[in-house]
C-alpha cells in the first residue's frame, strides 16, 4: 500500500520521522530473516528499505538496496516489483540512474504490470528527453497505448485523461501544437497513430538512450517469457 496519502498530511519533520521508523523496521526484519523465509521475503524488505532510504535522500544507499532487490525480483519473474526498484534507482540520481530508468521502462512495456507504473516510467523518459527530440513523442503515445491495453474500468478514464494530456504537452513543446487539428497533423507526420510503427520506434529510443551501458538482464531470454 502506498505511503503517499499518509505523507500528504504530515509536516516535513513528521515525514522524516515516519520514514526513519520505516527504515529501522525494515532493517530489523532483514536482520531477523532466516533461510526459511526465502528470497522473495528478503526482496520485499529490501524494497521497503530502499523506499525509505530514497524518501530520506540517502541516495547511494537507496540505489544499492534497490539494486539488490531488483536482482531477486527478476530471478522470480516479479516484473512490477523489479520496475519499482528501477524507479528508486533512477530517483537516486546515482551514476547508473538513467540505465536503471531505461531498463525499468523496457520491463514496464514488455510485461503487463500496473499501467500507472508503466506510465510513470515513460513519463520519466519524457522528462529526460530534449524538447525537440521525437523520443518524447514516441514515449507519450506508447504510454497512452499501454493504458488502453491494460487499464481496467476503475482507472481507465483517469489514466487516459493523464496520457492524453501528456501527448498534448509533448506536442506543444516539440512542435508548438496548440489545436486538435494541428495535433492530428503532428501525429500523422511523426507516424504516431500505428502501434506497429511506434512500438518498434520505442525500442529504438530505449536502445539509443542506453547506448553502450550494460544491460542487467538478457532481453532475448526475457522475451521468451513475454505474454503473447
Amino acid at each position: 500500500m502506498s505511503d503517499q496519502p499518509v505523507i500528504e498530511t504530515m509536516s516535513d519533520a513528521e515525514a522524516e520521522a515516519y520514514f526513519k521508523e520505516k527504515l529501522a523496521e525494515a532493517e530489523q526484519k532483514l536482520t531477523n530473516l532466516t533461510n526459511d523465509h526465502g528470497d522473495l521475503a528478503k526482496a520485499e524488505l529490501l524494497l521497503d528499505k530502499a523506499n525509505a532510504q530514497i524518501k530520506l535522500a540517502r541516495k547511494s544507499g537507496a540505489f544499492a538496496t534497490a539494486r539488490e532487490a531488483f536482482e531477486l525480483f527478476l530471478k522470480y519473474d516479479c516484473w512490477m516489483e523489479a520496475v519499482e526498484c528501477c524507479e528508486i534507482m533512477f530517483l537516486s540520481g546515482e551514476t547508473d540512474a538513467i540505465s536503471a530508468l531505461i531498463q525499468g521502462a523496457w520491463l514496464a512495456i514488455a510485461f503487463p504490470i500496473d499501467p500507472e507504473l508503466s506510465v510513470l516510467m515513460l513519463n520519466h523518459i519524457i522528462d529526460e528527453t530534449p524538447d525537440n527530440a521525437d523520443g518524447a513523442a514516441v514515449a507519450a503515445v506508447t504510454a497512452h497505448y499501454i493504458v488502453g491495453l491494460r487499464a481496467t474500468d476503475k482507472i481507465l478514464d483517469n489514466l487516459e485523461f493523464l496520457t492524453t494530456n501528456l501527448i498534448a504537452k509533448v506536442a506543444q513543446r516539440h512542435g508548438g501544437v496548440d489545436s486538435q487539428e494541428s495535433l492530428n497533423a503532428w501525429m500523422e507526420r511523426l507516424q504516431l497513430t500505428d502501434p506497429t510503427i511506434f512500438l518498434p520506434r520505442m525500442g529504438q529510443v530505449i536502445d539509443a538512450i542506453m547506448g553502450q551501458n550494460q544491460w542487467w538482464f538478457d532481453r532475448d531470454e526475457l522475451r521468451q517469457k513475454m505474454p503473447h
